[in-house]
């Protein structure tokens, strides 16, 4: 749902009376992610072999994912979307503060591999530029590295479909490795026996901000830390409200 689309649709709500919220609309072209499901679902065993939790978090990072969970909670209202939800790893870490979670991925093989190894939590296949839920849906919605495989323009329709499952006053946390240009992952896969094609896009905070804004969403905080251990690049995190 981009502004390159060339049309701006309102969309009326009762909201403590008449509010109204600018959502773009739909263009006519959305990404094409057949390959990258291809490439998790090729992946997704060792996947979830290799990231069986939050070990790859820095402590900065989980404190972003607390602050996020801290304010869900603080609506009186826990139902969180993971969006991108891969392997179910921040689902878990979700849940064990409190939050209702639901996860969505776009591959089923790593659906599959969150249903094993979560069983309590409910996972579904669908994609995150048309998310498979109501309008309102979810006091918090989380794009843990889930834009990272989107070109820099058509990012913009995913945040729009979470601000559109977002309820008002909920909140948004993005996560994405920070600057500019592409990177080639597929040699990552590799040492797993894996020949894929995969690539990843950077963006920097002060481009994904606007896009926020652009979907009614306000940004609360940000954080930018510098590259740790084996990271090749800066990581970002943005978190933002609803109206």
């Amino acid at each position: 749902m981009v502004r390159s689309g060339g049309v701006i649709r309102r969309r009326h709500r009762e909201r403590s009376g008449a509010m109204m919220r600018l959502v773009p609309s739909s263009p006519s072209d959305p990404p094409d992610y057949r390959g990258v499901r291809l490439a998790y679902d090729t992946v997704a065993g060792d996947y979830a072999s290799y990231l069986p939790d939050t070990r790859a978090e820095a402590p900065l990072d989980l404190a972003m994912v607390d602050a996020f969970a801290a304010a869900v909670a603080s609506g009186g209202d826990a139902r969180v979307l993971d969006a991108g939800c891969g392997a179910g790893r921040m689902s878990r870490y979700l849940a064990e503060r409190g939050c209702l979670v639901e996860g969505v991925d776009l591959s089923s093989s790593m659906v599959a591999m969150a249903r094993r190894d979560h069983p309590d939590l409910v996972f579904t296949v669908g994609s995150l530029t048309d998310l498979p839920y109501p309008d309102d849906r979810f006091a918090g919605v989380l794009l843990w590295y889930s834009i990272i495989h989107t070109p820099p323009a058509g990012q913009a329709r995913i945040f729009a479909e979470a601000a559109r499952v977002l309820r008002p006053g909920g909140h948004l946390l993005v996560g994405f490795q920070s600057g500019e240009g592409t990177r080639d992952v597929s040699a990552a896969y590799r040492r797993f026996g894996h020949e894929i094609q995969l690539e990843r896009y950077l963006v920097t905070a002060d481009q994904v901000a606007p896009r926020l804004a652009a979907v009614g969403l306000r940004e609360v905080c940000r954080l930018v830390r510098r590259a740790e251990r084996t990271e090749r690049d800066d990581q970002a995190f943005l978190l933002a409200k609803a109206p």
